[in-house]
């Protein structure tokens, strides 16, 4: 890696711990005025000084967040479709590596569609951005992403899609818990995050799959849901920062969360 990439990854995966909480807000790219995201800036704000980086698109970046803020930013360069359209898989780059060099950010991120109809297309958009972020030094992250099928989310299929991500040069890859996820990262030779995934039944469920993520070899998570639909996002936040840089078990972090309850934030 080029000094300057390597600097801009160092800012997301903490060289301290190994691990990076990244907070995922880029969902209305595909899905609209998400429950909890309606106005961006609102959810944002709160939680931007807990994360590691903040997953967005280029509109929210530009309306929702300070210039001052001193997180780093992952930029979802990837879209063109929606919830209601024929295929979430028929995705084109849709904002240029220029782009996000002017937003200064610390990576770029893109969808790949593996196993679908669009599988060529989504990889060779992989491919092409690859290439212009070793050209500017500008990590990529490829997430491995499912539609509407998830029932692709086992170990055979996750392990497939990441370890052609890292082939085809994503400097490090987003994809999903399931049983056996150690093999999922065994056969990914550059770091993984996982999806924090649609809201679970209970937080400490939550808690729990980013424990075991991370017991597997995960190097964080990129979450969403999970945390600003909570009824209390920075106890939340500040919970699963407990697990991912702390060690702490998801009882422990429970703890941490009913404790930020009850303080002002």
């Amino acid at each position: 890696m080029s000094w300057g990439l390597e600097n801009r990854l160092s800012r997301i995966i903490r060289p301290d711990t190994g691990h990076t909480l990244m907070l995922a807000v880029d969902h209305g790219y595909f899905l609209g005025p998400t429950r909890d995201l309606e106005v961006p800036r609102e959810t944002i704000t709160p939680l931007l000084p807990f994360a590691d980086a903040l997953m967005l698109t280029r509109g929210v970046l530009r309306t929702s967040v300070d210039t001052g803020s001193g997180t780093p930013m992952v930029l979802r360069v990837s879209g063109g479709t929606s919830i209601v359209g024929g295929s979430l898989a028929d995705e084109g780059i849709t904002t240029p590596m220029e782009e996000a060099i002017r937003l200064n950010v610390s990576a770029v991120a893109l969808s790949i569609f593996v196993g679908t109809d669009h599988e060529k297309q989504t990889l060779l958009n992989l491919s092409d951005l690859v290439t212009e972020g070793e050209r500017y030094g500008i990590p990529v992250l490829a997430v491995t992403a499912v539609g509407k099928e998830l029932e692709k989310r086992d170990a055979r299929f996750l392990s497939l899609c990441c370890r052609i991500a890292a082939e085809l040069g994503a400097h490090f890859v987003k994809t999903y818990y399931c049983d056996d996820f150690e093999k999922v990262v065994e056969g990914c030779p550059v770091p993984v995050v996982i999806a924090g995934g649609p809201k679970l039944d209970t937080f400490e469920e939550t808690l729990q799959l980013v424990r075991d993520a991370i017991e597997r070899g995960a190097v964080g998570v990129d979450m969403g849901r999970n945390i600003w639909q909570s009824e209390h996002p920075v106890a939340a936040i500040k919970a699963v920062r407990a697990v991912v840089h702390e060690g702490a078990s998801a009882a422990e972090a429970i703890g941490v969360f009913e404790k930020a309850k009850s303080e002002k934030n």
